[in-house]
């Protein structure tokens, strides 16, 4: 009895914590494999924690959020402590967000928190696989988790546009409007389609508001915590992929393990993250519903933007030519849905469409856990920078009232300029990079070499010197 209670008392805490669970469940060899999995060292994997983490902060923000909010388009009488706006008629849901904005305390502190977060979490998504594109982390056998990761990057950024849409303040309330227009612009079905959405002639009701707010606290919140959860699997259950370099194989990772120095590490992010994240919502406004006000659809404001990951849908739409397919005097594609549908379901389209294309091309069907350098596949970093280059043309093309504003650039011009941007800089900029890319994988030179002084490299004792 003593010599047992002595062996419970020997090694440190996680190692009786580990004995004790053994104890009861017999599960200590799989606590052993997961404490001791292994992380690699590299910069561009903590794209995908801050993602994750960002999205535990709009949980938290977003639960406290949801015990003040009323979703609702009944008509009350603000009586809150905004001065402007007091007698004005306006909905209860739009009641509530300023109510959360001046009255609740901490309330603005965690509407500006919870907004950041979504600002943050759709651009983690984003650069993480813009990481995975370029780096050929989508071949087998992690395909399958590339498509998971690009169907959350699609319900991120519909959660994203549902959850600002829910205030019923004048921008959120316009870009309704677009949208509607978008989904009345669907071939055929485009009149029930809205009808379905908005339960009747937009601008809706209450059922409309109802739907929304389920969609967006419930519904797609789920879906996404799904996803994550399955893609953490995906990535865990066959080990981490990482770069080439010395000891480092095809069938081995070489980084640090769980517990204690990644884990440790990790929490640490999660605090930088979470602090980060809290200080931009207490001192950086963002989505100031009391100056656009309540919406009416009679009402619109000039210079109106959207949060920037549908920056590039508006692109879209305001640089389609007044193009239109019709059959006699009947209109069978209308101008939006090319530009506010078409476009992003073929940027969507080849996203899911490249692995294959990529394996149909190379026929290289083997298993791969090394990453690519980007010089390492000429092709297809050209693709994907052609790709992004496009995108963000059409992004550009979204701010063009602004830089109206800001430059007094002339409108028209910008949306001449960029439709000829749009088609030229894409090839330009394939051809420039593939080049490069071949040049440097010729040559195996520091990309940055010549442009910013010498390259060093840190030493195992700490300090640094120059790379050979």
């Amino acid at each position: 009895m003593r010599r047992g209670r002595e062996v419970e008392r020997r090694g440190g805490p996680m190692q009786r914590a580990v004995r004790w669970i053994d104890d009861r469940s017999g599960s200590s060899s799989a606590i052993r494999r997961v404490l001791h999995y292994v992380f690699p060292d590299h910069w561009t994997f903590v794209l995908g924690e801050i993602a994750l983490y960002s999205f535990v902060v709009l949980v938290a923000t977003g639960v406290f959020l949801t015990l003040f909010f009323q979703p609702s388009t009944a008509h009350v009488t603000y009586e809150g402590s905004y001065a402007p706006l007091q007698g004005a008629t306006v909905s209860k849901a739009f009641a509530s967000a300023m109510n959360l904005s001046f009255d609740v305390r901490g309330g603005l502190l965690m509407r500006q928190t919870h907004h950041w977060a979504a600002l943050v979490f759709v651009a983690a998504i984003a650069l993480h696989l813009m990481r995975i594109f370029f780096t050929g982390a989508f071949r087998k056998p992690r395909d399958v988790n590339y498509y998971v990761g690009l169907t959350m990057l699609m319900l991120v950024i519909v959660e994203g546009y549902a959850g600002y849409s829910l205030l019923d303040d004048l921008l959120s309330g316009m870009g309704l409007a677009i949208g509607n227009a978008v989904a009345l612009s669907f071939p055929l079905i485009g009149a029930d389609l809205s009808n379905l959405i908005w339960g009747g002639q937009f601008p809706g009701t209450d059922v409309f508001m109802s739907r929304l707010y389920i969609v967006h606290v419930f519904v797609l919140p789920v879906m996404i915590a799904a996803l994550l959860t399955i893609h953490l699997i995906l990535v865990a259950r066959p080990h981490h992929t990482q770069f080439a370099g010395p000891g480092k194989t095809e069938r081995n990772t070489v980084g640090t393990p769980l517990w204690p120095g990644y884990a440790l590490r990790s929490l640490g992010l999660l605090a930088a993250v979470a602090a980060v994240l809290f200080a931009l919502g207490g001192l950086v406004q963002i989505n100031p519903i009391w100056q656009w006000g309540p919406y009416d659809p009679y009402r619109s404001t000039n210079a109106a933007q959207p949060d920037w990951y549908l920056g590039w849908l508006i692109g879209a739409l305001r640089l389609m030519p007044p193009l239109e397919i019709r059959l006699g005097g009947t209109t069978l594609v209308p101008n939006p849905f090319f530009g506010g549908a078409l476009f992003p379901l073929a940027l969507f389209a080849f996203l899911y469409a490249w692995p294959w294309l990529e394996r149909r091309i190379t026929g290289d069907r083997a298993i791969h856990n090394l990453l690519d350098r980007p010089r390492d596949n000429p092709v297809r970093t050209g693709v994907g920078a052609s790709v992004l280059t496009f995108a963000l043309v059409v992004f550009f093309a979204g701010s063009s009232d602004r830089i109206f504003l800001q430059f007094g650039v002339p409108y028209e011009g910008q949306i001449v300029a960029l439709r000829i941007a749009v088609l030229i800089l894409p090839v330009i900029v394939f051809f420039a990079v593939k080049r490069t890319c071949e040049e440097l994988r010729r040559t195996d030179a520091h990309p940055l070499r010549g442009f910013a002084g010498q390259v060093v490299r840190r030493t195992p004792g700490g300090g640094y010197e120059p790379e050979p």
